[in-house]
């Protein structure tokens, strides 16, 4: 019962601060148009998420107590996810950025096993290290605002006096802000904290780490980019973003050429749309509506395939690709899951992410970032074909030495809050409406053209 009121109280709270968008509240939270864009698709995958979450806990029978943490942890998450968006100071970010952690390695640890512990202690470490960046970060911001005659750290101050800041002190805090953020969001350096959470934590959970926690670290860096890009640093800026996000989608190219385990595939490839969002963000122009467009259509996508794997692991009692095969068999409303969110999360038509991924090219292609879009587009290939031949080998190829007696019979039903996910991703790409577009808008009206 606490978690339907939860759920019916987030929705009361989002669309709240729809209808108050722009307004300062409790003196550090503004809803800005990218913090309700983010809400609004928190809002939508924390209702599959709790959903699934009841489905998986009811198939491991765990005992009352664990089942409580689990869904305090899972409410404590979104609770600090939804301040991290709407806050407008990034000390404050910087505070609630560090409950995710908290609050998610409790989820990283349920099954309790050693394994658990591994990803959970890894997790911590990563994301102590990262946030102890952040604030180094946020003391070398504190430095360049002296010669702006001000010591308010809000971001709407920082804009205002983006001009007047110490450059040399800005471009220091860039670097520790930007590196800290990327544990969140899965970008080189510290993409590493991510992998293994995602791994470990059970599917509804990893569905919430994969999609609106890693856009926590997406609006840490947004508002800190969004400063320097107003100030005399904006060309180094968007170097250091086009660095670490080529070195991104390299990293995932080389995993997911040898990944086996099913859950640490999908997290490397949320590695390789981390990178576009930053490629779409540095070049520009069309590029920046594009890269939060495809924040959130891949926040769907993501989630969806995580869901998904709950029900993959129910079958085989395994992650490996190597004990899975001959879904169709098993499970046909899974499998077309499967197929389609493959095909979506590899931006083919009709995902919105070919949208998105098109308009970034066309980006990079008109800021003259040839030589960027070569590359990628040929790492982008490598990609496509791996993550292709697992999951139709999943699909088709029979499993070896697999059990066929007692297999789980799926409920169908279980799929339907994928389908309606993914149904988003088409809506949103392809027929937007006005208000979303708006939105989107908003958010990147502050990035020079």
């Amino acid at each position: 019962m606490l978690v339907i009121a939860f759920v019916l109280l987030q929705i009361g709270f989002t669309i709240y601060e729809y209808l108050h968008i722009n307004t300062i509240e409790l003196t550090y939270f503004t809803a800005d148009s990218l913090g309700v864009l983010l809400l609004i698709t928190l809002c939508i995958i924390s209702i599959p998420a709790f959903y699934h979450s009841y489905v998986y806990l009811g198939t491991k029978q765990d005992n009352p107590k664990h089942t409580a943490i689990y869904f305090a942890a899972m409410i404590a998450l979104l609770t600090s996810i939804s301040a991290a968006y709407l806050s407008n100071h990034i000390a404050v970010t910087w505070i609630f950025v560090e409950l995710t952690t908290l609050s998610a390695s409790a989820l990283i640890y349920h099954r309790r096993n050693n394994r658990s512990l591994e990803g959970t202690w890894k997790y911590v470490f990563v994301c102590a290290i990262s946030i102890t960046l952040v604030f180094i970060g946020i003391l070398f911001l504190s430095f360049s605002l002296p010669k702006a005659g001000t010591d308010d750290l809000s971001f709407s101050n920082l804009l205002n006096k983006a001009r007047e800041l110490n450059a040399f002190w800005l471009r220091l805090a860039f670097i520790f802000i930007f590196t800290g953020f990327t544990a969140k969001l899965g970008l080189v350096p510290m993409y590493t904290a991510g992998i293994d959470a995602k791994d470990k934590a059970p599917s509804p959970a990893g569905a919430l780490l994969s999609s609106v926690l890693m856009n926590v670290g997406f609006v840490g860096i947004f508002r800190s980019y969004i400063v320097t890009v107003n100030s005399s640093i904006h060309q180094w800026a968007s170097h250091v973003i086009i660095i670490a996000a080529l070195l991104s989608i390299f990293v995932a190219t080389v995993y997911m050429t040898k990944v086996k385990n099913i859950k640490r595939m999908f997290a490397y490839s949320s590695i390789e749309h981390a990178g576009i969002i930053m490629l779409g963000l540095a070049a520009g122009g069309v590029g920046n509506y594009a890269a939060i467009l495809h924040i959130v259509l891949h926040s769907f996508i993501k989630s969806s395939l995580f869901f998904q794997q709950g029900q993959i692991y129910r079958i085989y009692q395994s992650k490996s690709i190597y004990d899975a095969g001959n879904y169709f068999k098993y499970n046909v409303t899974g499998s077309i899951v499967m197929l389609l969110a493959f095909f979506f999360a590899t931006a083919m038509p009709p995902s919105g992410l070919f949208i998105s991924e098109f308009m970034i090219f066309r980006s990079l292609f008109e800021s003259n970032y040839l030589w960027i879009l070569i590359v990628v587009m040929f790492l982008l290939t490598i990609i496509i074909w791996s993550f292709g031949k697992n999951i139709f080998k999943l699909l088709f190829t029979p499993a070896v030495d697999f059990k066929e007696e007692g297999v789980k019979k799926i409920n169908p039903f279980e799929s339907l809050s994928q389908f309606i996910l993914l149904g988003l991703v088409v809506y949103l790409g392809l027929i937007p409406p006005q208000q979303f577009v708006t939105l989107i808008q908003e958010t990147i009206k502050n990035i020079p053209h």
